[in-house]
C-alpha cells in the first residue's frame, strides 16, 4: 500500500464524508437501527452520534486503521458499547445470523470492496433473519448521458480517491447478493451529477 493510500486517502476520505449534506443523510437513516448492530465501513466514526438510545451495541469494521484511530475518538463519546474491529467486508470475523441490524453508508463504492456481491453476501450471513440492511450508497445514475460520463470518469477518479466507483448499479447488486429492497430512493445529492445520484433504503434477506 503506497504512502498516499495509507495516510492520505483517509483523511480525504473524512473531510469529504464530514460533509453537511451528508449528515443530513445520515440524521435520516441512522436512527432507524435497531438491536445489536453492525456498521460496515465505520470509517472515522461519523455515524456513532446518530443511533437512537435502544441500540444495545455497535460493531464497526473497516480495513483502515488510520480511519479507525479516528472513529475510536468517536467511539469514547458515543454512550453505548462501540467495538471496532479492523476487518475486510469480504470476510468479516463475525458469527452467522448475529446482529439485528446492519448499517452501510457509502461502503460499497470503495476500492477496499473489490468484490461488492462478496461482501454483501458476508452481510447477509451475519444478519439475522428478519433484519434489516440499512443503506446509502452512490452510484450509476438512470439517466444515460450522466451514466455515460461516469463510466468515462470512473477510472481516473478511481486513482484520486483510493477507488472510489461512480457506476456500480447499487439495486443490482443488492438483488444478486439475494436482498429483497422493500425501500428504495432515489435522488441527485447536491453538486455535479456523475457523483451525486443516491440510493437509500433498507434490504431485507430474499
Amino acid at each position: 500500500m503506497t504512502l498516499y493510500r495509507r495516510l492520505v486517502v483517509p483523511r480525504l476520505i473524512e473531510l469529504s464524508m464530514r460533509q453537511p449534506q451528508m449528515r443530513d443523510y445520515r440524521r435520516g437513516l441512522v436512527p432507524e437501527a435497531r438491536g445489536r448492530v453492525l456498521e460496515v465501513g465505520v470509517g472515522s466514526g461519523l455515524n456513532l452520534p446518530f443511533y437512537a438510545e435502544d441500540v444495545r451495541e455497535v460493531v464497526g469494521v473497516d480495513p483502515s486503521e488510520e480511519l479507525l484511530e479516528m472513529a475510536r475518538r468517536r467511539a469514547a463519546e458515543a454512550g453505548r458499547p462501540v467495538t471496532l474491529t479492523r476487518a475486510s467486508a469480504t470476510s468479516l470475523p463475525l458469527d452467522d445470523a448475529s446482529f439485528d441490524t446492519i448499517v452501510m453508508t457509502w461502503t460499497l463504492t470503495l476500492c477496499t470492496i473489490p468484490d461488492p456481491l462478496a461482501a454483501l453476501g458476508e452481510m447477509r450471513r451475519v444478519l439475522k433473519p428478519g433484519g434489516a440492511l440499512l443503506f446509502i450508497e452512490h452510484g450509476l445514475s438512470p439517466e444515460p448521458a450522466v451514466a455515460r460520463w461516469q463510466h468515462r470518469l470512473t477510472p481516473i477518479w478511481r486513482r484520486f480517491t483510493g477507488g472510489c466507483h461512480l457506476d456500480r448499479k447499487m439495486d443490482d447488486l443488492f438483488r444478486a447478493a439475494g436482498f429483497d429492497l422493500p425501500e428504495l430512493r432515489n435522488e441527485y445529492a447536491k453538486g455535479p451529477r456523475p457523483m451525486t445520484y443516491m440510493y437509500e433504503g433498507r434490504a431485507v434477506r430474499a
